[in-house]
């Protein structure tokens, strides 16, 4: 083998271990947005069987409202917060104002299942999951190069001073479960602008 060949040869071997060796990139924004898309579609299909693991309370479903007045006011008394609302972008809703809004909600939905799972079986699957939500949103927050304000790590991480019994905790379940199907359906239709928005 004569010097020019060794000389290739350790050039192609060399630009070889860099590509390997090179860190991966980031993901774009489309690929994030798909990402945290599929991820909220997996947790709308969670959220039947961990509704129906963790209440077992008479007269209470996913599928509607508490219709008895005493029931609604102790979920009110419970102090629960609701997530901030999404709408739909113009010059007031910016792309920066939604995927804050979008991370404050599913922070909040974290703490409040934190909470719960403490209480409840049948919430650990829901509660990993969202919090993977939550890793994923600050991808798509990286890939749009935004910078944004920090979150409000403990919101909603006080109810358990409130559950004073296992009625109680049954009521938040209900209260928490039906908020989050219902922001998850809001990020749902902010996912699919996103997929279209041009940064």
């Amino acid at each position: 083998m004569n010097s020019t060949t060794a000389l290739v040869l350790l050039h192609c071997y060399l630009l070889a271990a860099v590509v390997t060796s090179a860190p991966s990139s980031p993901p774009s924004f489309r690929e994030a947005v798909e990402g945290a898309k599929t991820l909220v579609e997996k947790i709308l299909e969670e959220l039947p069987p961990a509704y129906s693991a963790a209440i077992s309370a008479q007269g209470f479903s996913l599928d509607s409202p508490i219709q008895n007045l005493n029931l609604h006011l102790m979920s009110m008394s419970l102090q629960i917060p609701g997530p901030p609302v999404l709408k739909p972008f113009s010059d007031s809703f910016t792309l920066d104002t939604c995927v804050s809004r979008m991370l404050a909600g599913v922070q909040l939905h974290q703490n409040l299942l934190a909470v719960l799972s403490g209480r409840l079986a049948g919430l650990e699957e829901l509660k990993a999951d969202v919090r993977d939500l939550l890793a994923h949103i600050m991808k798509l927050k990286e890939a749009a190069l935004m910078e944004g304000s920090a979150l409000e790590q403990n919101r909603g991480s006080d109810l358990d001073a409130r559950l004073t019994d296992s009625y109680t905790v049954q009521v938040a379940a209900h209260t928490v479960l039906t908020q989050l199907r219902s922001f998850c359906h809001d990020l749902t239709r902010s996912f699919r602008a996103l997929a279209t928005y041009r940064l």
